[in-house]
């Protein structure tokens, strides 16, 4: 199979890449090998956000709705990443946008508005966090230049929540987001960019695959063994390449062949970790961030359809679209980097017990269609999980969609997270909750908890202490009660296990709080952030 060099648009120009391990970063060449030292690591992980870039790459479509939360700027779609756990070669046919690119972009000015603005507000100290900053900030600018809008304090926050400050604090940083408006313009013309990707693509086959040596691996006799990158831009391509690999063979000894372990690939949100903080061997890597047919978002049979490469960040924006109840856990979903990296494919097939998709999507009877060669079957989320980060995908398959019934419109929908931070944090535990009553009783319901067990999973004996029973708070109560015949959580440094079920005996009170047939509870009365929230809507719309 013929290999070819990455290729992607960098301070103006194409450039190459080759030689270097598969796993190579995008903050590890940039710092290393093109010496731009302006994008900082400070946590290897995609949590602190010093190290975010902008990535680019040409519109799927018009028709795409996995597209709408992309900034579109002409015919290219921006998206901030976090460069310390994004692979090189995912780079090839995209553009790369970092710091060191925004001078350019205001010609007969110092700096860029958004660097100005940051300078003017004072809202940078030790500076190691600036350029990650800057760069969501240059997101969001060219996000709301191109939409003619002007961004309320709290959305700014909302695009900040991938960033962390210890020094400066976040209220000049704030400022300088908001003075940024102010400030001339500046834009970066699309179409240079354009050709040189339009170029790029017409001259990558499909697969576009590239090897490297990998020397942190090497081989019988020592030698650096040859890693290999597919890229398939068709669905019948990935299939084909899947099907013929099994899931795990050992190195073979001449280091250059097909006869090793493939690894499927799509944000990097959790694999990159594994690279970077565990140093496990990934093999060859198989990327389905390009499959076309991977990215579609459609109304179908009264649902949502969202293919396996959506990011998050559509993904969640479609759902909550759909199901408002969804909203808070869409903007507490990671950060805008992660959420723009991650897919929610790869976050249900990871299949981690704290994951934050399951919960919500398990308790609106969400499925799975997987798919190997051209043969999909349909399987519920609640069968997917056979142990801890086990699932029952067989050797070849793959997550091709996932199908989201909406709710009835009397069903009553929560989804919940409980972690240490409110943005951007691992939850301690998550919660999924739907909830329709006829007549008087409990007529359908669902409850589902992450961080409560080896696997997320449904309650079902609380859902039995629910279900057909009249809605009051004695029958929540012995849903509550039925939690500890559901779940035997462990402690761990997130949580202690009585801690994780009161919080989940509490997220059900709640639920019955807000929710009961007399007098409930608005959510500025049972949650903080909701009632802050509320606060700084008024105050920034001058309201007595």
């Amino acid at each position: 199979m013929d290999t070819q060099a990455i290729r992607f648009f960098h301070r103006g120009a194409v450039v190459q890449a080759q030689d270097l391990p598969i796993t190579t970063t995008v903050l590890q060449w940039l710092r290393e090998q093109a010496r731009c030292t302006g994008t900082k690591e400070g946590c290897a992980e995609g949590d602190c956000g010093a190290c975010t870039v902008v990535v680019a790459e040409l519109a799927r479509g018009a028709e795409s709705a996995a597209d709408a939360r992309a900034v579109h700027v002409g015919p290219l779609r921006l998206r901030p990443v976090n460069a310390c756990i994004r692979y090189l070669p995912t780079l090839h046919g995209k553009a790369l946008l970092t710091v060191e690119d925004l001078q350019a972009m205001a010609p007969g000015q110092a700096l860029h508005p958004v660097q100005q603005a940051m300078v003017d507000c004072h809202a940078s100290q030790c500076g190691f966090c600036t350029p990650g900053f800057v760069m969501s900030l240059y997101a969001s600018y060219a996000r709301h230049q191109g939409e003619g809008s002007r961004p309320t304090r709290q959305q700014l926050a909302h695009d900040l929540a991938g960033n962390l400050c210890r020094c400066t604090g976040y209220r000049p940083i704030l400022d300088a987001a908001q003075r940024m408006f102010e400030l001339p313009p500046a834009r970066l013309d699309p179409e240079p960019i354009a050709a040189a990707l339009r170029a790029i693509a017409a001259d990558t086959p499909d697969p576009f695959t590239h090897a490297a040596p990998n020397p942190a691996f090497p081989d019988p006799q020592g030698r650096a063994r040859i890693d290999r990158f597919f890229a398939p831009r068709r669905l019948a391509t990935l299939a084909a390449l899947l099907a013929e690999a099994p899931a795990e063979r050992p190195p073979d000894e001449a280091g250059a062949g097909g006869a090793r372990k493939l690894t499927l690939l799509a944000g990097a949100t959790d694999i990159g970790l594994w690279t970077n903080k565990q140093f496990r061997d990934v093999g060859d890597l198989l990327y389905v961030g390009d499959v076309a047919e991977l990215t579609g978002i459609a109304h179908e049979n009264g649902g949502l359809r969202i293919g396996a490469a959506v990011p998050l960040e559509d993904a969640w924006a479609a759902l909550a679209q759909a199901v408002p109840a969804l909203r808070d856990m869409a903007q507490r979903f990671a950060g805008p980097p992660v959420r723009h990296a991650g897919t929610l494919g790869g976050n249900l097939a990871n299949g981690s017990p704290i994951g934050d998709g399951a919960p919500a999507l398990m308790a609106l009877d969400a499925a799975l269609v997987l798919q190997r060669g051209s043969a999909q079957r349909r399987m519920p989320l609640d069968a997917f999980y056979l142990g801890y980060m086990r699932n029952a995908l067989r050797p070849g398959e793959f997550l091709h969609s996932i199908e989201v019934p909406l709710p009835h419109a009397a069903t009553r929908v929560c989804a919940e997270k409980h972690s240490k931070r409110y943005d951007s944090d691992i939850s301690a535990l998550s919660c999924g909750l739907a909830l329709r009553l006829d007549g008087a009783r409990v007529g359908h319901v669902r409850i589902a908890f992450g961080g409560m067990a080896a696997v997320v999973r449904r309650a079902v004996h609380a859902e039995a202490a629910l279900h057909g029973q009249r809605w009051s708070e004695a029958a929540v109560r012995a849903a509550m009660d039925a939690l500890a015949d559901d779940f035997q959580p462990l402690s761990d440094l997130r949580a202690s296990q009585d801690h994780r079920l009161r919080v989940a005996r509490n997220l059900l009170w709640r639920f019955w709080l807000e929710n009961r047939p007399e007098a409930p509870l608005a959510p500025a009365q049972t949650r903080v952030w909701a009632g802050l929230q509320e606060s700084s809507r008024i105050a920034e719309s001058g309201a007595p």
